[in-house]
């Protein structure tokens, strides 16, 4: 907590890019009462709004559906996680006008989206939380909580966390660490209310972030290894577990019905996702090495710590050997899901971003990595400062990767030169890093319009032949 606290004023209250798309879900039905979400794209950063809307403010007509709606790709999900932070302020910002104030209750002012940052930043720490929970019940707390900053400090969950509070990625952690802490906490006689209440923890998974859906594999095996021992168990037990798979089923269905009722408003089916299922998937994942080792968002190569967290999953003590075996299936399966989409690398990203959906399988890993390595050292002080000082050394190296990506020493799109990268680490952030800082915390609007430029100039040498 006192970390999170430390953390606070880190966060940027801004929506741009993605985000735009994801936070009008949350603003347009919350001031308007509807799904129109022209404002959105006029209130929208320049690189965001300038290919949507002319310079007289009209949105273009090839950003509307058939419906009538401007075509919004992105899930509901983080709006309705938003909302518990979203209505308060609004009720808030209604009393104070009605008290003589004078708030824009639009949704677009300070207000609002600081509620929104400081919703997506409760919720990355929540799901820090409940990872740290799962690991502590195989591991010593100390391995459990240095694990759990490592992967904090050490991924790519910062920047979305923080930086790019709009975006999906901080909910989506939220949402998988709880639908992990749940099926394993009820795991494995799993009662018809549990069943039910995993189901609507499924669905709000899915509802914040699609590819998510791949996890619901482990319920999935859990239930067909029910059904093989069924001779041990008996037909009543059968009978009894497919009754609860139903239910599961059927409460799953109602907690998606956000996103199939969008669906329908915006593109006219409850089954229609816009262009997602119109791209050239490849399902022989053939960017899995990509994915890895790539200069462009590679997730080893940009977040090394990530790939000792893997490791970790393959040194369990016999206790966890279960749950490392299902985390394993469920990277494996994220990954090839990853894997065979065109674009891969998350286009403007800071690593994989994709991956950190899977925060708390990189929590639990990472802690049976350093509790193997405790175990080989006789002295387990002596061993806490030494892996506790390997941690920093990923995190420092972690924040100065951050900084470079954030003030475009390095390009935010496509592959970037790696002795260039470890040049700027060396020799230009310990020099630029103080001072943009106190950019960032005391004149923060200024150094995101300088970024925002720099991006938009790296975009037209992108362009041109």
């Amino acid at each position: 907590m006192l970390f999170f606290v430390i953390s606070l004023p880190l966060i940027n209250p801004i929506v741009h890019g993605d985000g735009v798309g994801y936070y009008a879900y949350a603003r347009a039905p919350l001031i308007q009462h509807n799904l129109s979400f022209e404002e959105d794209l006029r209130h929208a950063n320049r690189n965001f709004s300038e290919a949507r809307v002319d310079p007289s403010g009209k949105v273009l007509e090839e950003n509307y559906t058939s419906t009538g709606h401007v075509s919004n790709l992105f899930t509901v999900g983080p709006a309705l996680l938003w909302s518990v932070f979203l209505i308060p302020v609004h009720l808030f910002v209604l009393g104070f006008n009605g008290l003589g104030g004078h708030v824009p209750a639009d949704g677009f002012s300070f207000p609002y989206i600081l509620a929104m940052a400081a919703g997506t930043a409760t919720y990355g720490f929540l799901a820090l939380l409940l990872s740290c929970e799962i690991a502590r019940a195989y591991v010593a707390e100390k391995w459990a909580l240095l694990a759990t900053l490592g992967t904090w400090f050490g991924s790519s969950l910062p920047v979305y966390m923080y930086f790019n509070p709009a975006w999906s990625h901080a909910h989506s952690a939220f949402v998988v660490a709880l639908f992990l802490w749940y099926w394993w906490r009820t795991r494995p006689a799993r009662t018809t209310r549990q069943w039910l209440v995993l189901g609507l923890v499924s669905g709000v998974m899915v509802d914040v972030y699609f590819p998510n859906g791949v996890l619901l594999l482990l319920p999935l095996i859990e239930s067909l290894l029910g059904y093989a021992s069924f001779r041990e168990t008996g037909i009543g037990a059968l009978q009894k577990l497919f009754l609860q798979n139903l239910l599961f089923l059927a409460t799953f269905f109602v907690a998606t019905i956000p996103t199939f009722v969008t669906r329908k408003i915006i593109f006219g089916g409850f089954l229609q996702f816009g262009t997602y299922p119109h791209l050239a998937w490849d399902w022989s994942a053939p960017y899995w090495k990509s994915v890895l080792f790539s200069s462009n968002h590679g997730l080893l190569s940009w977040t090394p710590l990530l790939g000792f967290a893997l490791l970790g999953l393959f040194l369990h003590p016999r206790p966890a050997r279960s749950l490392a075996l299902y985390f394993a299936v469920a990277f494996g399966a994220f990954f090839y899901l990853i894997s065979s989409y065109p674009y891969w690398d998350g286009l403007s990203s800071f690593g994989n971003r994709f991956f950190i959906s899977l925060t708390p399988i990189f929590v639990f890993g990472l802690a049976l990595l350093l509790a193997f390595l405790g175990r080989q050292v006789s002295s387990q002080r002596l061993s806490g400062v030494v892996l506790a000082t390997i941690l920093c050394c990923f995190i420092l190296w972690n924040f100065g990767f951050i900084f470079q990506w954030g003030a475009h020493l390095i390009p935010v799109r496509g592959p970037i030169s790696w002795s260039e990268m470890v040049h700027n680490q060396v020799a230009v952030v310990p020099r630029q890093i103080t001072g943009h800082l106190k950019r960032f915390l005391f004149r923060r609007g200024e150094l995101m319009r300088l970024i925002e430029d720099r991006d938009r100039e790296q975009l037209k040498q992108g362009a041109q032949p």
